[in-house]
């Protein structure tokens, strides 16, 4: 039996960690992904873009990018650097875009295709905040809000603020704020479970798709020796829900004035609004994100 497309818009940080870029390629060679379009936020949101044009084209697929928001909600940007955008010289990619307003484009995107669209966000919420705000018939026409943010136990050594949520706070408060139908959020307790070697990189990475993604990884490996797929986690478990098992409850954001702004808490209310990931199947997750790569 044929599986049901799935029409999805892409919030990203992209262009920092790798790991954005995989959740990408993973988007562009899902045969049941229907990706309507491309936003990218925090520091350099044009250089982003660019990243996201250079994998779409590897792809050979022509799919709307938007930049969109530099700095957060109530501050300047916490993520002003792109370390991956070093590596555009190498590849294809588009350098100019749509003069339209991202906010604007993923409005219009969602009231054309009322209840069917996943919101995919992984990176800083200052986009979808905005969003909401600005047009707040739209949390409800989604289908569902699919997040990469917070740490949702206390598993030692871990960062007590997750990244995307400390680089803007006030915005995360905004989106959990906020009702959604089918409102996720997979945290770093789970993200840190699924992990690749610079080996393993590039002994998996051979695709066409994956290609662009490879070279990004170069610049990662020259500090790291492992890729933890947080955003991949997301994407994945958008279209395989057995890959996590889940909690209800409510996320609430804590504020600070160190590295721990951003600290989310989850309530044990099982009415609550918000679904968060409490265990992943390592195993399972790589052989669905990879399995897309034979499709193709």
């Amino acid at each position: 039996m044929t599986e049901k497309i799935t029409k999805i818009l892409f919030d990203t940080d992209i262009g920092s960690d790798i790991d954005d870029a995989i959740a990408l390629a993973y988007l562009l060679a899902n045969p049941n992904c229907e990706l309507l379009g491309i936003t990218t936020v925090s520091g350099q949101p044009l250089e982003r873009a660019k990243l996201a044009s250079a994998i779409c084209k590897s792809a050979e697929m022509n799919i709307p990018i938007i930049p969109g928001h530099n700095d957060r909600i109530d501050g300047a940007t916490r993520q002003p650097d792109v370390p991956q955008k070093i590596v555009l010289s190498k590849l294809d990619h588009d350098k100019e875009f749509n003069n339209i307003d991202a906010v604007e484009f993923m409005a219009e995107t969602i009231r054309e295709n009322p209840n069917e669209v996943a919101l995919l966000a992984v990176g800083p919420m200052t986009n979808l905040a905005n969003l909401f705000t600005r047009h707040p018939d739209t949390p409800s026409l989604l289908k569902s809000l699919q997040l990469m943010i917070g740490r949702f136990s206390d598993n030692h050594g871990l960062p007590v603020s997750e990244w995307n949520a400390h680089c803007d706070p006030t915005a995360a408060s905004m989106v959990y704020s906020t009702i959604t139908p089918k409102h996720t959020s997979i945290g770093l307790d789970l993200t840190y479970q699924v992990v690749m070697s610079s080996t393993e990189v590039k002994q998996h990475f051979q695709h066409p798709i994956l290609k662009p993604v490879y070279e990004m990884s170069k610049v990662w490996f020259e500090s790291r020796e492992e890729i933890r797929f947080h955003d991949p986690l997301a994407a994945v478990a958008l279209f395989d829900d057995s890959i996590c098992t889940y909690v209800r409850g409510r996320v609430n954001v804590l504020r600070s004035s160190d590295r721990s702004d951003g600290e989310t808490q989850l309530s044990d209310d099982y009415n609550g609004p918000h679904r968060v990931g409490i265990t992943v199947n390592s195993e399972q997750f790589f052989e669905s994100y990879f399995s897309v790569f034979n499709q193709t």
